[in-house]
């Protein structure tokens, strides 16, 4: 019905839709002015935008209910954003559309140390857990580079990783139990406060379902004791693929780290540029950041076995840090990898693909080489151990035609991955960045499939529509997305 209407002049659509979000979240909860508007055109991948026509801040269950149900009636397509951190343009507005942002619901409702539960609602920061948690001797395992300002609603809608996704898992192996509002309103609880439910997984079907099935506006996380001993090692090498061979080694040992980061030379000092840890040696091609922990007799015995792996593929200094401090100066440089990358390049095109680690060697290789053929350096910054590559494509948006060039070597990096046996995505969606290579690792009869299954929650398919799943248009004609020409309506 609104739909109809949009682009004739004599009326105005959205003026009794503004004016029932408002009845719903007040009107400081609904975003249309058009400057203001600017500020949610993208995710952290910056290379799509688009305005939405609407932005509306709810913060309960119920307002988002609301919202959802008054989109249901008058066939208005919706996308929820978290933060805004997602590196897959999984929370890319709709131009007619409406974003749904739970950035106000951010309350953590329940702390639960006995049965190590916390209940939080999307808003709330990753990192805010863990603080939430750790005076009684608690963390929260998932700990994406971006924990600081992520929020859980989005880890839960891309089932993001982290350093220790190694050892402890992704967010799915987090989640117990979720409140979700459905595309028609509709609110409905799955999994529960145990671990295991009878009947349908319903919980690890939503968790990384990106936005397609609903709003997940209460979560039930599981959170750890702390280990009685952690011990970081860092071990420089002269080549990446030295480290990525010790890599494969230490888990063929019978090792499993909390964690196993690679950086190469170009990350190594792009990151003491802009953060100056002071523990990476600028000279080296590739480190080796390796988190051990567990009992403090398991811990000792692992760090002798893990330097000695490192020695033996031909690893030049080994230091190690069991204090805290020390530990967190290793970790900085890290997880500041992504941001530093803005030092040495204007713009940077991250990629998330998946390999088997005993694939790491030749793909690293194949990864030189494609840069090397489109004439674009590429920065390897990734978790070495689960095989979670994240290569960053250094680039110029100035220079005509780069984006393209870019979006179209990201690509041929992701179908290099499916092709030696590994997956499009390990932690940061597909969304509208890879949906058009889905058909390269799924045939036509699992995409058919995964459709019936999102069509059971989202009938009208007015949940974050065009993403995920592959849609007729091309994958260069998405890189048209980047640069839209607003259909702009004086409406307000």
């Amino acid at each position: 019905m609104l739909l109809k209407n949009l682009f004739n002049p004599t009326v105005n659509p959205w003026q009794p839709i503004i004016k029932q979000m408002s009845a719903v979240v007040g009107k400081d909860g609904v975003i249309q002015r058009k400057d203001e508007l600017l500020t949610y055109e993208c995710d952290g991948i910056t290379g799509y935008r688009q305005r939405p026509a609407l932005v509306v801040l709810p913060k309960t269950t119920g307002e988002v209910a609301a919202v959802v149900k008054i989109c249901h009636d008058n066939d208005i397509p919706w996308v929820a954003r978290g933060a805004g951190t997602g590196l897959s343009g999984g929370a890319l507005p709709l131009e007619n559309g409406v974003l749904i942002v739970t950035a106000r619901m951010k309350e953590i409702l329940s702390i639960d140390l006995d049965n190590q539960r916390v209940v939080v609602q999307p808003g709330v920061i990753n990192n805010w857990v863990t603080q939430a948690v750790s005076g009684a001797g608690f963390y929260y395992a998932p700990d994406p580079s971006s924990q600081v300002i992520c929020s859980i609603g989005g880890n839960v809608a891309e089932n993001s990783g982290g350093v220790h996704c190694l050892k402890y898992g992704v967010t799915t192996n987090h989640v117990i139990g979720l409140k979700i509002v459905i595309p028609d309103g509709s609110i409905i609880d799955v999994g529960g406060t145990v671990q295991e439910m009878p009947g349908y997984d319903l919980t690890g079907l939503f968790v990384g379902s990106e936005g397609t099935l609903g709003v997940a506006t209460e979560i039930t996380l599981r959170i750890l004791k702390t280990p009685e001993s952690i011990c970081v090692l860092l071990a420089d090498f002269t080549s990446v693929e030295a480290a990525g061979q010790a890599t494969a080694d230490i888990i063929s040992n019978g090792i499993i780290p909390a964690g196993i980061e690679i950086m190469d030379n170009l990350s190594i000092n792009a990151v003491e540029d802009v953060v100056a840890t002071g523990c990476y040696p600028r000279d080296a091609e590739a480190i080796l950041l390796v988190e051990l922990d567990g009992l403090a007799v398991e811990v000792a015995s692992n760090k002798e076995r893990v330097s000695e792996i490192c020695r033996n593929n031909g690893a030049r200094n080994i230091t190690t840090a069991n204090d805290a401090e020390t530990r967190l100066k290793m970790w900085k440089g890290r997880k500041a990898a992504f941001a530093a990358a803005g030092k040495v390049s204007p713009n940077y095109f991250v990629q998330d693909g998946v390999i088997p680690r005993t694939q790491l060697v030749h793909v690293l290789q194949e990864i030189n080489r494609l840069g090397e053929t489109y004439g674009y350096r590429i920065a390897n910054v990734f978790h070495a151990g689960d095989g979670n590559l994240h290569p960053l494509i250094l680039y110029d948006n100035k220079i005509q035609g780069a984006w393209e060039e870019v979006e179209e070597l990201g690509g041929e990096i992701l179908k290099l991955c499916v092709r030696v046996g590994g997956s499009l995505s390990g932690e940061h969606g597909i969304g509208i960045d890879k949906n058009c290579y889905m058909p390269a690792m799924f045939n036509e009869v699992d995409l058919e499939t995964m459709g019936y299954v999102r069509d059971s929650f989202n009938p009208k398919g007015l949940a974050n529509p065009g993403k995920l799943f592959p849609t007729p248009r091309t994958c260069g004609e998405s890189a048209n997305v980047s640069k839209p020409e607003f259909k702009e309506m004086d409406l307000f």
